[in-house]
């Protein structure tokens, strides 16, 4: 199956009930581990990458990395921009083929961060790209970026940045954390509120360390995405690390490479099939 577009994505998972894991990728085990998670699993989801990421590689070599991966797979997946920190970055994705977009102007003043929203979100829907915004801001480690923010999102505001971006999602903080250092504490009421006057579907960052009671609680509210990364790239990088452990003269790269491939893979089907076990 060939990647699918956004829209198509969401639609596929509204009907049948599904919420949408993305999962972060940094290389080409990452996204052959994602893809082969969510093919044994039989469910649909992101393979994703932030604008920070992106400085290993570029969103081509992503993009084909993604289309080699799903080209004998059954199930949806969609390929997502994750935090797109400029109009750049998210120019380049549309045009390498990425079917999913955010950007990330979260650090601006509230009507700066609609003014660039939009200018974004209006070039991805001229080619028929959905967008997701975030209005709020996380604490923790977002990649190597670290944040001492915790600014959850205003209900009263949410309405206006929604039309005024034309998203198509919208990224909130309702207790949720980037990484693994910290806690999450979802606020549902809050969640629950944003809901009641957002036009568009939510999405929920950081969400490794969110029990899976919580997240289905959120799915009544009109939980659409969820994010992961710190779980995947813990069963990546740990298949090295017991490998160095064991022997600090270890140099079969290619061994361990198709190990962590497995490890991610397992990693990736296990919190698709947990979000979605209700």
């Amino acid at each position: 199956m060939k990647l699918i577009n956004g829209f198509d994505l969401m639609d596929y998972a509204k009907e049948r009930g599904l919420i949408l894991p993305a999962f972060n990728t940094t290389n080409m085990e990452l996204t052959y581990g994602i893809v082969k998670g969510l093919s044994e699993a039989g469910l649909p989801g992101y393979v994703q990458i932030s604008s920070n990421n992106l400085r290993l590689s570029n969103p081509y070599i992503i993009a084909d990395l993604v289309r080699d991966a799903t080209k004998n797979c059954d199930v949806p997946i969609g390929l997502h921009l994750d935090h797109g920190k400029s109009f750049k970055d998210v120019k380049e994705c549309v045009d390498a083929g990425f079917t999913s977009i955010m950007v990330d102007m979260s650090a601006l003043p509230f009507e700066e961060n609609m003014i660039e929203s939009k200018k974004a979100a209006d070039y991805c829907h001229l080619y028929h790209v959905p967008v997701e915004v975030e209005l709020g801001a996380l604490k923790g480690k977002e990649d190597d970026i670290v944040s001492d923010d915790n600014a959850k999102t205003n209900p009263s505001q949410v309405p206006i940045f929604v039309e005024g971006t034309g998203c198509d999602t919208l990224a909130v903080a309702v207790g949720n954390v980037h990484g693994l250092d910290l806690k999450p504490h979802i606020d549902i009421p809050l969640l629950e509120e944003i809901r009641k006057v957002s036009k568009v579907p939510l999405v929920l960052h950081g969400g490794s360390g969110i029990p899976k009671e919580v997240i289905w609680e959120c799915k009544k509210h009109n939980l659409v995405k969820i994010n992961y990364g710190s779980d995947l790239r813990r069963a990546f990088i740990g298949v090295f690390g017991r490998a160095y452990e064991a022997n600090y003269d270890e140099f079969d790269v290619i061994h361990l490479s198709l190990e962590a491939v497995d490890a991610v893979a397992e990693k990736a089907k296990e919190l698709v099939t947990m979000i979605n076990e209700r």
